[in-house]
């Protein structure tokens, strides 16, 4: 066991799992089944993994205590050695859990871009069948904890995961790398190949725009009938147009379905004639959980604390332009509900935060609080607490344009200043040189015919010139009204479901899609 342990060291610093003297690995033998004590053996810290031999190895029992230690002096039990035995507790069935430090693992924690997801779900992928009790169609659920300082701290979080997720061989630690065991040692390191080899197709699908959680959206595979053994052949459409749940990866928020939207695989090129490419945001460079989760969160958790910071002028100056967007809203409902809660309050700043809330709630677009919340943001990205999402398509999609001499421009609803500090704020970096042009409704509503009339008079360019790329329907048509020359539908993962109107216009599932030869 010492040797082979030493051997599969060797093998994981190979593999490159293993940098500097990171990862580790655990086997045990022994127990009732044989009628002998249990033992342990432990590779150690602080070694090169590619160094370890034998004699470096620790032997325990399942108690925790040294049995032999190792007989190379000065070495001691490597960091993970409470988690093997998290484990072994959990998953009597366990003889062996390997640590790495894979950098497919690390990077697939991050395909939320909010790091708050407690699980990476996958399915439809032949190597499922490497991890253990898995099939092809079935669907995989890796939990995935936060990483701590030291490796002691991740005990309590790691139980917890294992207990709930009993189907799955493997943990997932945020940032860092992944655990994962067998019922012998072939079979952990079977499994263990297999996860790094999905994570990194997760990793490859979502640089392409494919949500590696969703059900493919074409072709046929076969469902079991649980009443014969049988198997029957199904469209697969026929399957997402029946499905009751969502599989909406990291992109989605909350129950949204919108799986039978992504089909339709066309793909639309960009014009070689079209000199603008006009993006929104929500649903189309940026996930609409970014928005809804982190950014409105931000502005309703740090109100209190804004506004007793303000002098009385600016509340009043806020407090004027919101009433104003309450004033000239559409929709009497919420103008009801607006002033309602505004007049049950007595002083300013209070009638200020209760407009901002139930503004927020309603998901209004409104100019004068887009602008106040744009300061709030400012706050937020300025402190690095904030930092924007995009696609993984999106700084592709840029620099293609750049190289092609087509201007991409932003049209939202959030305030331009708002928009600037999205993207000067991103994950990969400040994408603003990238950009030519913002527009927000100061050009007019988004869902409004001219508006659209106004940014190309802006740009000095004709609306058949303009792509305009939204998850919006109304705008589309809008778009389409005003002249746009190519409106385009984005199909995310966890955009609103479309109706026979969206379904009439192009549709791109990421935006490489739009990248064709200009010259």
């Amino acid at each position: 066991m010492k040797c082979l342990i030493s051997q599969l060291c060797e093998f994981f610093y190979k593999c490159g799992w293993a940098p500097g003297t990171a990862s580790g690995c655990s086997i045990r033998i022994g127990g009732p089944d044989v009628n002998q004590p249990w033992r342990v053996f432990v590779a150690p810290s602080g070694v090169q993994k590619e160094d370890v031999v034998a004699e470096d190895v620790f032997e325990m029992d399942m108690n925790q205590n040294v049995v032999q230690k190792s007989k190379t002096s000065g070495l001691k039990l490597s960091a993970s050695t409470p988690l093997w035995f998290i484990v072994y507790k959990h998953r009597p069935k366990a003889k062996c859990v390997v640590h790495t430090h894979s950098m497919n693992a690390h990077l697939a924690t991050l395909l939320d871009p909010t790091e708050k997801s407690d699980v990476l779900r996958m399915t439809h992928l032949e190597m499922l069948k490497g991890v253990g009790r898995y099939a092809y169609d079935d669907t995989l659920e890796i939990p995935i904890i936060d990483n701590r300082p030291t490796e002691a701290e991740l005990a309590e979080q790691l139980e917890a995961a294992i207990i709930k997720y009993p189907k799955c061989n493997a943990v997932l630690v945020r940032r860092h790398g992944i655990y994962c065991w067998g019922d012998s040692w072939e079979q952990a390191k079977t499994q263990l190949e297999s996860f790094d080899y999905l994570f990194e197709c997760a990793i490859k699908m979502r640089q392409i725009g494919v949500d590696f959680s969703a059900v493919p959206s074409s072709g046929t595979f076969h469902v079991r009938d649980s009443s014969s053994q049988a198997t029957k052949k199904r469209k697969i459409d026929e399957v997402a147009q029946s499905s009751s749940s969502a599989v909406s990866g990291f992109n989605g928020v909350g129950t949204v379905n919108n799986l039978s939207d992504l089909a339709d695989r066309n793909i639309p090129l960009l014009p070689a004639d079209s000199s603008v490419l006009l993006l929104d945001i929500e649903g189309c460079t940026t996930a609409i959980s970014f928005v809804k989760d982190t950014l409105f969160p931000f502005v309703t958790e740090n109100l209190d604390a804004y506004v007793k910071g303000l002098d009385q002028m600016k509340i009043k100056e806020y407090l004027c332009n919101i009433l104003t967007d309450i004033d000239c809203t559409s929709d009497t409902n919420v103008k009801s509900q607006c002033k309602s809660v505004v007049n049950s309050c007595k002083d300013e700043p209070q009638k200020l935060k209760a407009a901002v809330r139930k503004l927020v709630e309603l998901d209004v677009k409104a100019t004068g609080l887009k602008a106040m919340q744009g300061h709030m943001w400012k706050s937020g990205y300025d402190s690095g607490e904030l930092k924007g999402h995009i696609f993984a398509d999106f700084k592709p999609l840029l620099l293609w344009c750049k190289d092609q001499n087509v201007k991409v421009c932003i049209y939202s609803s959030g305030s331009i200043k708002a928009q600037k500090l999205l993207f000067r704020h991103t994950l990969e970096g400040d994408l603003t040189p990238y950009l030519s042009s913002y527009f927000d409704t100061t050009s007019g509503g988004k869902k409004v015919a001219s508006s659209y009339g106004n940014i190309a008079k802006s740009l000095g360019v004709h609306p058949s010139k303009i792509v305009f790329v939204s998850d919006s329907e109304d705008e589309l048509v809008a778009a389409r009204e005003a002249g746009i020359g190519f409106p385009v539908m984005s199909v995310r993962p966890g955009n609103a479901p479309m109706t026979d109107v969206g379904k009439s216009f192009p549709k791109v599932h990421s935006l490489l899609q739009l990248c064709g030869s200009q010259q």
